[in-house]
């Protein structure tokens, strides 16, 4: 599997949780701290088109935020039981 990116702001609760889910599943992934670095923000919206924070890319795909990622991992818990 792809190494995950999240892009976020120490303080901020939705990107904790976003961490915390992707720790849970083992996965691994590169943290991009954007509060107090401007050229990363760009960054950030240049990829995903979004402000906030946090802004979660499997390799190049754009996941979205902490509720996006919920959203995928459950997606993809659905189809390994498909299978």
């Amino acid at each position: 599997m792809a190494t995950f990116t999240v892009y976020h702001k120490d303080y901020c609760p939705y990107c904790k949780s976003a961490k915390r889910l992707l720790d849970s599943l083992g996965w691994e992934y590169e943290e991009i701290e954007v509060t107090f670095d401007p050229g990363k923000f760009t960054e950030m919206v240049a990829r995903s088109g979004r402000r906030t924070v946090p802004q979660i890319f499997q390799g190049n795909t754009h996941i979205g935020g902490s509720d996006d990622l919920a959203v995928y991992v459950r997606s993809l818990a659905k189809l390994t039981q498909a299978s």
